[in-house]
């Protein structure tokens, strides 16, 4: 199993390792300009829970990219190849089992999310954010990245055209983007949206990683959520490739 998973990861990572300075560069655009426009443009000028805005938003940015860099590395190629270049049966052919093939799939959007959120730890040091990389900080950011990798698997095998899929950025995470504490507390949301946000993965990440960035153990009941949430997503998974192969 874990060679057919191997196989799966190291296909992936020849495709990334191609075009990886560019993959980098690419992904330090759109962080700065949050640094530069929450850190020192606003967030000068904030306190938040007793710190800067800036230190206040980082984990926040950190599980945002998370999730849409894992979301993408998964859900695009794997939609494309279903439905336009029509590879994946060569993995359905290949004797892979299918839980092995989505496992590492969900790992090659592990790496590429991880990635994306080390080039903004190191951004984030270089503009001033005082911030906690330990343990509970790593396992959180990686369970992020595994739950939308593995949600951008099921979105992938469920849309049938590349506009499908872009409205699936539209409607689910796009609101979670701005909503799931990623910019501001949720304490400040109506009640009845307050109590819907709560239950989304994106919240769960962003206030365990704003936790764990400021030296403080993440609710274990946040991090349950977020393992509880990549479990159902992965067996979605599974079973969707098992139902095409067999």
């Amino acid at each position: 199993m874990f060679a057919d998973i191997r196989t799966v990861v190291w296909r992936d990572w020849l495709v990334l390792n191609r075009r990886l300075g560019r993959f980098i560069l690419s992904r330090m655009v759109s962080p700065i300009l949050y640094l530069i426009a929450f850190g020192w443009g606003l967030g000068s000028q904030i306190q938040v829970q007793g710190g800067s805005y800036l230190d206040f938003i980082v984990p926040g940015i950190l599980a945002l990219n998370s999730m849409i860099m894992s979301f993408n590395a998964v859900g695009t190629p794997v939609n494309m190849s279903r439905l336009y270049y029509k590879t994946i049966e060569e993995y359905q052919i290949a004797p892979i089992a299918a839980t092995s093939f989505v496992i590492g799939k969900i790992v090659s959007g592990i790496i590429r999310g991880t990635i994306s959120s080390l080039v903004i730890i190191l951004l984030s040091f270089a503009f001033g954010a005082t911030l906690t990389v330990h343990g509970w900080f790593w396992l959180v950011l990686l369970l992020n990245c595994a739950l939308f990798a593995a949600l951008g698997f099921v979105a992938a095998m469920m849309m049938n055209s590349h506009e499908e899929m872009a409205n699936f950025n539209t409607y689910i995470l796009t609101p979670m983007s701005f909503l799931c504490a990623t910019f501001f507390s949720t304490d400040r949301l109506p009640s009845f949206l307050h109590y819907l946000v709560e239950i989304l993965p994106l919240t769960h990440a962003s206030k365990a990683l704003r936790l764990a960035g400021h030296n403080q153990d993440p609710s274990l009941l946040s991090v349950g959520i977020l393992l509880g949430y990549f479990l159902t997503f992965l067996l979605i998974g599974v079973w969707q490739m098992k139902r095409i192969k067999g």
